[in-house]
């Protein structure tokens, strides 16, 4: 597989937010997101077999994996390897897109879909039928630039019952909107849905890179 780094971390993302975990970031991205903040991650990375990578995430003694990108699923050898880490008894994440099929992944893996927004410039690549996949322990994202992707996001949500289904995050884009701001639509709108912010950022703000 081609990954980009593995690295041990406090997760910034997610209801798993704030407990130590494992990242395995794979190489290679089919979009080019406005705000991509890994964009080292798009092109290269090593070549790493999955023994290795499992081998290596053993060493960081927790029991927390996120296999993100870039964007893992244009590895194919990406379920193998959700598998093999779910078979160690690790809980895992995968940190997914949403332009691609998220049924590819294991079943007992949790799915983090980060639909993109209007102001990603890659709104329209989202494949919409994993709205109608997502279980009660996957959760959606939303990363939010302004009021026009607030309302995008808000109504995606609302028409696909997306806050009865599972857990919906908001989360302001770093350094362009203010979290107050989309804290306060969120709460004049009543909205089901959990604010997110960037936990790692906040902890480690120079930091560009997991390692």
């Amino acid at each position: 597989m081609q990954v980009s780094e593995i690295f041990h971390s406090i997760q910034g993302e997610t209801s798993y937010a704030g407990r130590p975990c494992a990242v395995v970031r794979l190489a290679g991205c089919n979009l080019d997101c406005s705000y991509c903040d890994t964009r080292y991650a798009r092109e290269g990375g090593t070549t790493v077999s999955i023994d290795e990578i499992v081998r290596q995430v053993a060493e960081r003694s927790v029991r927390l994996v996120m296999v993100t990108g870039g964007e893992p699923l244009v590895q194919d050898e990406t379920p193998e390897l959700v598998e093999r880490f779910l078979s160690s008894g690790y809980t895992v994440l995968v940190e997914t897109n949403g332009s691609l099929d998220i049924g590819v992944i294991p079943e007992e893996a949790v799915r983090i879909v980060d639909m993109k927004c209007p102001g990603s410039g890659m709104a329209d690549r989202m494949l919409m039928a994993n709205l109608e996949k997502v279980r009660e322990r996957d959760e959606v994202k939303f990363v939010v630039s302004s009021r026009e992707d607030y309302a995008w996001a808000k109504e995606l949500a609302l028409n696909h019952s997306l806050g009865q289904r599972t857990t919906v995050l908001f989360s302001p884009t770093h350094g362009v909107l203010e979290p107050s701001r989309l804290a306060d639509w969120i709460l004049a709108d009543h909205l089901d849905c959990v604010l997110q912010l960037q936990l790692h950022k906040i902890i480690w703000p120079e930091k560009q890179r997991g390692v």
